[in-house]
Order: structure tokens, then C-alpha cells, then sequence
């Protein structure tokens, strides 16, 4: 007997792929939503496999240098490298210190069992819009990734 198996999704459709995707949009505002300090995006249940990036539509400000990141708790910059916020412009994929106009996400998945979070650093982000983008897939049984 082989212990082999197929996860399965709410509809007990056997899931295939690390295929799966997540997404949280922030509009940055200084004093909520931009301002310094670690915010949940996803929350994970279980053990998976992830890979985390953000979509600009709306270059970031802020009045200082703001920075940005990606992560989870335990290593805050593991997903998102660090970058100054106000370098990630509209139509900019954020995932590394590489940002550019249709840039490529890395094509590795991070084994995860912690919720996946981003960090501003420095000062407050003041504007802008970044849409958070998770593809994932199950590795345990009850693995699973939900927006926050």
C-alpha cells in the first residue's frame, strides 16, 4: 500500500498542482495601513508550499525611506527581500531587490507552517497600492492559506 495521496478542496476535487492562488490589495495610507510594523496577510494553517509577490498599480510614497518586506515571523525578509517602499512603482512586480515591469517571480516554492506577513520599517508608507499575490499549494493534510 503506498502513502500516496491526493490533497482535496472543498469540493473533494483532488488538487494536482502548487497552483493555488491568494491575494490581499492594501492602499497605503500613513497612520493605518502604511504605517510601521508587521501586518498579516495570509494566514496559514497546516504546512505549505508558497510563493509570495506584489503587483504595484499605484507607485508607493512616503516621506521618508520607508522599507518593505515579506516574510513570516520567524524570518521577516524570506519571501519579499527588503526594498525601499518608494522604489516599487505602478506596474512593478515586487519579489526581490530586482523590481522591474513585468519582472519574473522566482520559480521556487518555501515550505511554510507560520502565517506570511509584511513588514514597514523606517517610516510610514503614505500612498500607493500593492496587490499581495500567494501561490500555493497543501503539503500536509490540513494545509491551507486564506487573505487576512
Amino acid at each position: 500500500m503506498s502513502d500516496e495521496f491526493f490533497q482535496r478542496d472543498a469540493n473533494h476535487v483532488p488538487i494536482t498542482t502548487l497552483g493555488l492562488v491568494a491575494s490581499k490589495p492594501i492602499t497605503y495610507a500613513a497612520g493605518s495601513t502604511g504605517a510601521t510594523g508587521v501586518t498579516t496577510l495570509f494566514t496559514v494553517t497546516g504546512i505549505v508550499a508558497v510563493n509570495l509577490f506584489g503587483f504595484c498599480t499605484s507607485d508607493l510614497t512616503s516621506a521618508g525611506a520607508a522599507t518593505i518586506e515579506g516574510g513570516v515571523a520567524a524570518s521577516t525578509a524570506s519571501l519579499a527581500d527588503q526594498v525601499t517602499a518608494t522604489t516599487i512603482d505602478d506596474h512593478m512586480v515586487y519579489h526581490d531587490a530586482v523590481l522591474l515591469i513585468g519582472g519574473q517571480v522566482a520559480g521556487h516554492m518555501h515550505i511554510v507552517d507560520e502565517d506570511l506577513i509584511q513588514t514597514i520599517g523606517t517610516t510610514t508608507i503614505s500612498g500607493g497600492t500593492l496587490t499581495w499575490y500567494v501561490t500555493w499549494g497543501p503539503i500536509s493534510t490540513n494545509g491551507n492559506v486564506a487573505a487576512t
